[in-house]
């Protein structure tokens, strides 16, 4: 591993070294490890998460060292650089027609894929349900028991390497149209309500004492969050700016499996 990971780090930058079979074969085996989940883009270490600059550097250098190709299944053609994954069921995932999974994602077992999109380098816990239309951002890693809903956007991100990838921890539950992008951490079992979108620099702002707190690009456990509006002075005027309202936490004493739900009718907020 520290062989292939000083090969990376010494080509990235250098387009001329990527002719080098010797790279070439580093770059595919990292993206072997990534589609079998022996490495990933980023990992919890403790209560913290650790980017793996060199993984990312690869994913990278992946795209120009490959070539187009048609991909022919059934009677559906794509035509592109970076395979299909496969093998499902071995890997203990269910796949609903039309989800696609792309090479280099990693899905434990007991994932479910609705019609949905998961892109390259991603990483997807046991018992997450990817459900219609959600997608799943380059890098970007989810946690177990994770309901991403209908919709729900994931963003990736892999430029620059050192940047943190979207994270969405264990438990949460992200609620219909939402939008997670620019490497925001959404810590373990928040729920986030229809239509929130948080970007790093959106104010998160938790209303529930008597003066306000507010947070960028991170959710804070077991936060109930809802879309909420800010008034900011600007030359033409007085404005609702979007942000994020933390309403509430779930409680302890609700069942986790039905509490994703009950959480946000608690406080009245749509799913």
């Amino acid at each position: 591993m520290k062989d292939i990971e000083s090969i990376i780090n010494d080509a990235y930058g250098d387009p001329t070294k990527l002719k080098d079979n010797t790279v070439k074969e580093a770059v595919w085996a990292v993206m072997e490890m990534l589609d079998k989940g022996k490495i990933r883009v980023a990992e919890p270490i403790g209560d913290e998460w650790k980017v793996n600059i060199w993984v990312k550097k690869a994913i990278s250098m992946y795209f120009p060292i490959q070539e187009m190709k048609t991909i022919e299944i059934g009677p559906f053609e794509f035509h592109d650089k970076i395979p299909l994954k496969r093998n499902f069921a071995e890997a203990g995932v269910r796949v609903v027609p039309h989800a696609i999974a792309r090479y280099g994602c990693f899905l434990e077992p007991g994932v479910i894929m609705m019609p949905s999109y998961v892109n390259l380098a991603s990483y997807v816990g046991s018992g997450t349900m990817v459900d219609t239309w959600a997608t799943v951002g380059s890098g970007a890693q989810i946690g177990q028991n994770v309901h991403l809903s209908g919709g729900v956007g994931i963003g990736g991100v892999l430029e620059p390497p050192q940047a943190s990838p979207t994270i969405i921890e264990d438990g949460c539950f992200i609620g219909s149209r939402s939008i997670v992008v620019e490497g925001v951490r959404v810590r373990k079992e928040a729920v986030l309500g229809a239509n929130v979108v948080l970007t790093k620099s959106t104010h998160i702002i938790d209303v529930t004492g008597e003066k306000e707190i507010r947070y960028k690009g991170e959710v804070p456990e077991r936060s109930v969050v809802i879309p909420g509006s800010y008034i900011k002075k600007f030359p033409a005027g007085d404005y609702n700016v979007s942000c994020a309202l933390i309403i509430g936490k779930r409680k302890e004493s609700t069942n986790l499996k039905t509490s994703l739900n009950e959480a946000l009718r608690d406080f009245q907020v749509a799913v």
